[in-house]
């Protein structure tokens, strides 16, 4: 796995079919991964993605991630509240200009989806389009509910083994997401203000039965992203990570979102 600095950490990243060029599609997909995410975790659903709509992908792994850089002192030196932002307007982009890749089309799933909306309402990077999954604008009750669950899970069970699967250094990767959401000072956080800056279509999908937000989150994107084409979808039988729960579906409705652009 090849190797990239950018904003002062080394980042773990993969390019899929780097050289697939046409004159109908030079399109990549940057996949951003969730709040316990790596390159490794979302498996095969990027190569899938990219094969179903013909693009070339990059898949990398945040600071404190996968292979990344572990954070230095999550228990003295915790997230800040806006680490999102952080991510959205530093990280990003100078990953994205080290690798040369230019009007990309960011796909988040939850956390990863926060930080593209972010990126694409913050910076003056020019973004083609946004496919966000189980996206995060507000804190709600049943986000910290679940998220306190996750905490009481990774201290009872052999969770923290579990991850070590896909992180280097499993409590970096697990502390460094809970305690910054389960933060009193995380409670207020709320992106809404910055979707109508958004300028590309979005295509916002979400499971009905996600343990970490309700349809509020994608209504309210579709509500306050007014200068921009906003497409929702509402999958049944489908939890937290609609590519896991229902790749197919996704692929499918991101394929057509994405040839109608």
């Amino acid at each position: 796995m090849p190797f990239a600095e950018a904003a002062g950490h080394r980042l773990e990243y993969e390019l899929i079919d780097r050289e697939r060029l046409s004159t109908s599609n030079s399109r990549w997909i940057v996949f951003l991964h969730e709040g316990l995410g790596s390159v490794a975790m979302w498996r095969d659903f990027p190569q899938r993605m990219c094969a179903a709509t013909g693009s070339r992908g990059l898949v990398y792994s945040r600071h404190g991630y996968g292979r990344s850089e572990p954070l230095f002192d999550w228990k003295n030196e915790p997230r800040r509240v806006d680490f999102m932002h952080d991510e959205a307007t530093h990280a990003l982009p100078e990953l994205l200009d080290i690798l040369e890749i230019h009007q990309p089309v960011l796909l988040g799933h939850s956390d990863g989806g926060s930080i593209a909306l972010l990126h694409a309402a913050l910076t003056q990077r020019p973004v083609e389009a946004l496919i966000v999954m189980a996206p995060h604008v507000l804190v709600e009750d049943v986000s910290i509910r679940s998220i306190e669950a996750a905490k009481v899970t990774y201290e009872t069970t052999d969770l923290r083994d579990k991850l070590r699967r896909y992180h280097d250094d499993p409590d970096s990767a697990f502390r460094g997401w809970n305690d910054i959401w389960l933060d009193p000072e995380f409670r207020s956080w709320n992106i809404e203000e910055c979707l109508p800056a958004i300028r590309c279509p979005i295509l916002a999908i979400q499971g009905i039965d996600d343990e970490y937000g309700t349809m509020q989150q994608i209504d309210r994107i579709a509500s306050g992203a007014v200068n921009t084409r906003v497409e929702l979808v509402k999958l049944a039988n489908c939890g937290h990570s609609p590519h896991r729960d229902q790749p197919a579906a996704v692929i499918e409705a991101a394929g057509r979102f994405l040839s109608a652009i």
